[in-house]
């Protein structure tokens, strides 16, 4: 059996390994007095009971020690006569075990109702057990999971803890555990580091060890140079900077005015491609293979295939679409209804579907029947069908349909709370000088297929002091869009 980087596992128990999130609910409905709803889960789900019984002592003015006493009484009459091992948990213990993965139970409730659970689990499948009686705070601070971690002598980062609240997700992340989330009654979000399932069944020993077993890492930036950065005062030294902090391995640029890939890649040390006026990639990894038209025009997509450290191939596309006629002008600007803005996204999806064309092409390799993954990153000069409710901006749902992901949105799936926006980070009225407010939205994607890469982290990027258009020429921040990083796994 292979050496395993995981050195502990552990364990939340209500709602995570016993069906307990429900019994509790219904305690404190019966100790409040009323139906509890989704307003009220901050307050309860995850939470000592000192918290939950202070919290309805302010809104009904009763002694915080009755209420904690009355919480504490009916939830364990519950626990005693309705606990339910959760789909997998008993498994996944079992797994652990015979693996020789220490365990431990890590809980916001008292001692008194966690060994009444753990007597109907077996007490002899954990090795430590740490409750709200056990440290100064609970979650969500970070102490139970580190006092867990101390008791085992083990390091956080080489444990799974394994959780059904945000509550808890925040008290062992902030410990600097790798984070299985299993959502019991409110959702969790996904998140790097974090792993969201919607149960534990199926869950073995492999996958909580991938989990905190370093992944060998691609940065992936997108960045439209706005005019080669020549709008920008120092510019070149400035792009570089940027470069240098985000940890980029490889760049797909836009409007690079012809020179700045090489300039760049020179500058770096790094490989370069450039195609026509406008596209280039640069690579601190060699690049193997060109892709699409080297003479290209101002608007279309190249590619290169880069070779990583471990022989991993992956071929990665800059692309750029044309910029007018530019829909959300059209919105906001013309009043133009969905159906008629969409309508003149035709040239734009006619490119793009070229654009998959090639890189489907380009991503079978012929020496072996094994699919090199792709990247296509760009400035595609339209939203995403993902960000506008009822308007099904058809590039980006043309690459979705032809098996690409959106990278951003994987780990920001809420664009109303992560708008993403990359344009534009120096327009806030629009330059035609009428004063009205330039419509902000995310038109640069970093997009990906194929096996072996899994999104760990996305954003989008700008740095330094950004003044709005048209004192631009002293700004740190050397373009007219924000860029996107994404930072992939690879398997």
């Amino acid at each position: 059996m292979p050496q395993l980087q995981l050195q502990a596992a552990l364990f939340d128990m209500d709602g995570t390994l016993v069906d307990t999130e429900r019994l509790w609910w219904e305690a404190v409905e019966q100790v409040a007095g009323r139906p509890l709803t989704e307003a009220d889960q901050p307050d309860v789900l995850g939470r000592p009971v000192e918290h939950t019984a202070d919290w309805l002592a302010a809104a009904t003015g009763a002694e915080p020690g009755r209420l904690a006493a009355e919480l504490h009484r009916e939830f364990a009459v519950r626990v005693r006569t309705g606990i339910v091992p959760r789909p997998g948990a008993l498994d996944l213990l079992d797994a652990l075990a015979e693996a020789g993965i220490p365990t431990a139970l890590v809980t916001a409730s008292p001692r008194a109702v966690a060994d009444t659970v753990l007597k109907a689990l077996g007490a002899s499948r954990f090795a430590v057990s740490v409750t709200a009686d056990d440290t100064e705070h609970t979650k969500p601070a970070p102490d139970p999971y580190l006092a867990a971690c101390h008791a085992l002598g083990v390091d956080p980062a080489a444990c799974v803890a394994v959780e059904d609240t945000e509550t808890g997700v925040t008290s062992a992340e902030a410990a600097g555990c790798a984070v299985l989330a299993v959502p019991s009654l409110a959702p969790i979000e996904a998140a790097p580091g974090r792993t969201v399932l919607t149960s534990l069944a199926g869950v073995t020993v492999a996958r909580l060890d991938a989990m905190v077993t370093p992944e060998r890492q691609l940065r992936v930036m997108s960045w439209n140079l706005w005019l080669g950065g020549t709008k920008i005062d120092d510019h070149r030294a400035k792009q570089l900077k940027v470069i240098a902090e985000t940890g980029a391995d490889v760049v797909g640029l836009q409007e690079t005015a012809g020179t700045s890939a090489r300039e760049l890649a020179e500058a770096l040390g790094w490989y370069h491609h450039q195609a026509g006026p406008n596209l280039g990639v640069i690579s601190r990894y060699p690049i193997t293979a060109h892709h699409g038209d080297p003479d290209v025009g101002f608007y279309g997509a190249t590619g290169v295939r880069v070779r990583l450290d471990a022989g991993q191939e992956v071929d990665v596309w800059s692309a750029h679409l044309d910029c007018a006629p530019y829909g959300p002008y059209e919105v906001h600007f013309n009043g133009l209804p969905a159906d008629e803005v969409i309508g003149k996204e035709a040239g734009r999806l006619e490119r793009m579907r070229e654009i998959l064309r090639r890189t489907g092409a380009a991503a079978a390799d012929a020496a072996s029947t094994r699919v090199v993954p792709v990247v296509l990153v760009g400035d595609f000069n339209t939203p995403s069908h993902l960000d506008w409710p009822g308007v099904e901006w058809p590039v980006t749902k043309a690459a979705q349909e032809a098996g690409l992901r959106d990278s951003y949105r994987e780990v920001h799936p809420d664009p109303v709370r992560e708008p993403g926006h990359t344009w534009s980070p120096i327009h806030v009225e629009h330059e035609d000088g009428s004063g009205r407010p330039e419509p902000q939205d995310r038109i640069d994607f970093v997009l990906y297929g194929g096996r072996g890469l899994r999104v760990l982290d996305s954003r989008v990027v700008v740095s330094g002091a950004v003044h709005a258009w048209p004192e631009v020429a002293g700004n740190v921040w050397p373009s007219d869009h924000a860029a996107v990083l994404t930072t992939f796994g690879l398997r």
